[in-house]
């Protein structure tokens, strides 16, 4: 079992100090007080599953003395084992016993530690103490435990306690907590305990039927103490194509310290009125208030009326989609050389740039737009939206989960997002497409006057497509030499582009495009020059190297089976809109795998060069969950194979498949053109939701799909 840094959270009543000892932790966790050490028993409902959470406690703590703030979190479980899965499951722990904060000021603030415990309470009662520090073993970076003679009946307790020290002056926003109430395993008792004191500030809220999160009270005027409490969870499930946010129990919160109100309007978080307040929800005002202030027209027009000078254009969609990509190289890709040779140690880059301005968040790059559009006299909006996979911009709650954008008020609203290397200025984020949003509005393009509500566009599973072509022909009846090419488009192209893409391929691309000099042009000594040039190379080489290997891992995955002789070779980045797809071409030769002698007559797996399918096993039939897709998309595919001379195939009926229904089909067809067997399909998936009374409806074309994988085709001599 690996324990992670970011979701541990527990423990007992109340929270140590940096520099507590293991054993004082120990102590803390199951001393004297410790009103769950004989916890053994849960309800008979539960005799089935593969385990059972007896008790599960967490605890987040966040303390000030001066300067210093300390975050201590903590998890403590203690779970019955009820099978060989989970005794499998708890019979290694990885985990780190020391870290560095990222938060802190001064090489001596960065210290932070970490302690853990296990003890195993066998069936008879008896107790054996796991001594982590002298059991566990250095790999990698962390430490490994093995859990020795763990049994099927046995309960094991653990917990991990976690210190984190830093300096703040001014204000820090925490990293947010948003996770479902329940485990993989039903639970007995739930305790989440949350200490805080004057100077932070806290937004919680549970959702979809979760129990309140309940101040106690401490007696003291600046301490707070707040707890949620919950027994008898059944376990949760996780099926493809959910979203845990939307349906199951659970709670979201963030804590953010600002010392005085000057740091508190500074700070990165929707705050309540004081510290002694939960903020629970976030209103339309709030969205008001906190962007009014953060957005505003600014940066430097320079580069973009160099750019624009002398060009014209047939409408504003079309010269702002022309800015938006310019700015893209001009403020974020034409860096990326920079970042690779300074992280290879070639050299330090950042001297050779003359004005140098690189958008790192959303926000820069929504002001500087502002900008651009105000001077064009253009008339935009600022877009709030959150991902549908947190819930509706309704139950906002935690401001990093806002994606802030440009809507601008053209014929056709043209929407543009912040950069990554292949955003597109025609196609906002899958994640919050067919969304409710709010819409901030501006008067004289530079002042946030009123926020409403807005439903974002969609796309169709027409517009997300994958085109793949592969012809295939038989060597010496014994393997295949294949040819693929492929293009992706809409949101089948990004995961893709972010799979197959390196800078140089990009980097490059927009130098030629732009007219921008490239890093080495910029040095001035000729030796160091020739020197860093040489070590780039090598740099980009053996880069193209490992890309291949990945690349033909990944080939290796798809088809299940060992290929050879295999070569790439990219044909369009398709980073210019979410028509222009992204095009590779793959060759490789795989084995008989796919081809199998049945006396003079041979079998061959062609329904196999669709690749993968998803396979419906039995735990996936009965579902209880709805479904939610990234978004709807569409896989064409074209199989081409070349019928040996003296030859013909049969068995074609097999191959000829159609299954449609309101959430999508798969159909196929097959047919024999010249000496070419040529097999067509089509798979696809209609909208971004569908209640699960509509599961066994995508159920039969995901079948189809499959099946079709698992056709063979038969070839004899005529």
């Amino acid at each position: 079992m690996k324990l992670k840094c970011i979701g541990w959270l527990l423990l007992c009543c109340t929270a140590l100090s940096w520099g507590q000892t293991a054993d004082e932790v120990r102590q803390m966790m199951w001393g004297p007080g410790d009103k769950h050490q004989k916890a053994t028993t849960f309800p008979e409902k539960w005799n089935n599953e593969s385990a059972v959470i007896l008790y599960k406690n967490e605890v987040y703590d966040y303390h000030k003395f001066g300067t210093n703030v300390t975050y201590t979190r903590s998890i403590r479980k203690r779970i019955k084992l009820l099978d060989a899965a989970a005794v499998k499951e708890f019979s290694e722990f990885s985990y780190s016993t020391k870290f560095y904060s990222n938060k802190a000021m001064g090489s001596f603030w960065r210290r932070g530690s970490n302690f853990i415990g296990v003890r195993i309470i066998k069936p008879d009662g008896k107790t054996l103490d796991i001594d982590a520090d002298k059991e566990a073993k250095e790999v990698n970076n962390e430490k490994k435990l093995a859990i020795p003679n763990l049994e099927i009946g046995d309960i094991i307790d653990f917990y991990f306690y976690s210190v984190e020290p830093f300096k703040s002056v001014y204000d820090y926003t925490f990293e947010a907590v948003e996770t479902p109430l329940g485990d993989v395993y039903p639970t007995v008792d739930l305790k989440i305990t949350l200490r805080t004191e004057n100077d932070f500030f806290v937004n919680f809220n549970t959702y979809n039927g979760a129990p309140d999160l309940k101040e106690i009270p401490t007696g003291k005027s600046n301490d707070r103490l707040y707890e949620l409490t919950a027994s008898d969870l059944a376990k949760n499930e996780f099926p493809r194509w959910f979203y845990p946010l939307n349906e199951l129990p659970c709670y979201k919160f963030q804590v953010i310290f600002a010392r005085s109100g000057k740091f508190e309007r500074l700070s990165d978080g929707f705050l309540s009125e004081k510290e002694s307040i939960i903020k629970k929800t976030v209103a339309k005002e709030d969205i008001f208030n906190y962007y009014n202030e953060k957005f505003y027209p600014e940066g430097d027009m320079g580069p973009i009326n160099k750019f624009l000078k002398d060009k014209t254009f047939a409408s504003d969609e079309e010269k702002i989609r022309a800015v938006y990509y310019f700015c893209r190289h001009e403020f974020f890709t034409r860096y990326f050389e920079g970042f690779a040779v300074n992280d290879a140690n070639i050299m330090y880059p950042w001297g050779l740039y003359s004005n140098v301005i690189f958008f790192r968040n959303e926000v820069p790059f929504v002001n500087y737009f502002m900008q651009f559009l105000k001077r064009q006299e253009i008339s935009f909006d600022i877009i709030i939206a959150t991902p549908r996979y947190n819930g509706s911009i309704d139950d906002l709650l935690i401001q990093e989960n806002v994606r802030k954008l440009i809507r601008v008020n053209t014929k056709t609203p043209v929407y543009l997002e912040y950069f990554n290397p292949y955003t597109g200025a025609d196609q906002i984020s899958y994640t919050i497409e067919n969304s409710k949003a709010y819409v901030l509005e501006i008067v004289k393009g530079k002042r946030v006057t009123d926020a409403s509500t807005v439903t974002l566009p969609s796309s169709t599973y027409k517009d997300n497509l994958s085109k793949i072509k592969t012809q295939v022909s038989l060597v010496d009846f014994n393997g295949y030499k294949v040819t693929r090419d492929a293009a992706y488009y809409g949101h089948l192209k990004e995961s893709e582009q972010e799979d197959k893409l390196r800078f140089y391929d990009f980097v490059y691309e927009d130098y030629e495009k732009y007219g921008t000099p490239k890093l080495m042009e910029l040095v001035r000594n000729n030796r160091q020059r020739t020197q860093y040039t040489k070590e780039l190379e090598s740099l980009i080489l053996k880069m193209k190297e490992k890309q291949k290997e990945n690349f033909e891992a990944n080939v290796e995955g798809e088809y299940d089976v060992k290929v050879d002789d295999y070569a790439f070779s990219l044909k369009n980045t398709g980073r210019f809109g979410k028509d222009n797809p992204l095009e590779v071409n793959e060759t490789f030769t795989i084995n008989a795998n796919y081809v199998k002698k049945a006396g003079d007559k041979y079998l061959l797996e062609l329904g196999r060069f669709l690749t993968s399918q998803i396979e419906i096993d039995k735990k996936e039939i009965e579902r209880k969950n709805n479904i939610y897709m990234g978004f709807p998309r569409s896989f064409e595919n074209e199989i081409i194979f070349t019928i040996p001379e003296g030859y013909s195939v049969s068995g074609l009926d097999k191959l000829n498949k159609k299954v449609e229904n309101e959430t999508g089909g798969f159909t196929s067809t097959a047919e024999v053109q010249g000496n070419q067997l040529v097999i067509k399909t089509l798979k696809y998936y209609k909208n971004y939701y569908e209640p699960n009374s509509n599961w066994n409806k995508m159920i039969q074309f995901l079948d189809a799909a499959y099946q079709f994988t698992q056709e063979k085709v038969l070839l004899k001599k005529n």
